[in-house]
């Protein structure tokens, strides 16, 4: 796993009292859509992103969001807030019946989109730092938004292999870990394998 490039998010603060990070939860973004290797993601969570810079941007240029960390399509780690902060990435959200998980889960954003495969380097170094979070937090899940936050968010998509991963930390001895990750999935090494989607893929909500 590449160590990671810090650069500081504004949009984040301090967990409540007695909270510590016990869940992982997975997105996927790309700005503008399906676009990838711009800064739009970076200016997004740093409250830079410029409105006029696509027509997209106009729509959300006021959010103030963010996420512990961002894998580049090539690899690439970038951490916008330390896992002992609170990112703002859940939204509303509920894991296990508990509500506001941004109290208590670290959010890592893969540079994707609902209708592309994810690169093999990007399912590497989310490995690599998923282990790492497992020895340093008492994780106890490994989700994707769409999980927690169902029929509002749709990430990380039907094209994430959750198999794929669960089948990366066994190889690397990591079984235990691997044995987190709730969502369902089949597949071997085959990118276009989907996993078991909450929504019909043609019906996704906004």
């Amino acid at each position: 796993m590449p160590d990671p490039h810090l650069i500081r998010s504004p949009n984040a603060d301090s967990r409540p009292d007695g909270s510590v990070p016990e869940l992982i939860v997975i997105h996927a973004i790309s700005l503008p859509p399906e676009r990838f290797g711009g800064s739009g993601v970076e200016q997004l969570f740093t409250n830079r992103l410029d409105p006029s810079g696509h027509p997209y941007y106009a729509q959300i240029h006021t959010l103030r969001v963010s996420a512990h960390y961002f894998i580049r399509r090539t690899g690439a780690l970038i951490c916008f807030v330390p896992p002992e902060l609170r990112a703002w990435h859940a939204g509303v959200s509920m894991w296990r019946g508990r509500e506001r998980c941004n109290d208590f889960s670290i959010g890592i954003e893969l540079e994707g989109c609902d209708t592309l495969p994810f690169e093999a380097v990007q399912y590497a170094v989310l490995a690599g730092l998923i282990a790492d979070l497992c020895v340093r937090f008492p994780i106890a899940g490994i989700t994707g938004h769409s999980h927690i936050a169902p029929g509002r968010k749709t990430d990380p998509g039907p094209r994430f292999s959750w198999a794929r991963l669960r089948q990366l930390l066994s190889d690397a001895g990591q079984g235990e870990v691997a044995s987190r990750i709730e969502p369902d999935g089949w597949g071997s090494d085959d990118d276009e394998l989907l996993v078991a989607w909450p929504f019909p893929v043609g019906a996704r909500p906004a």
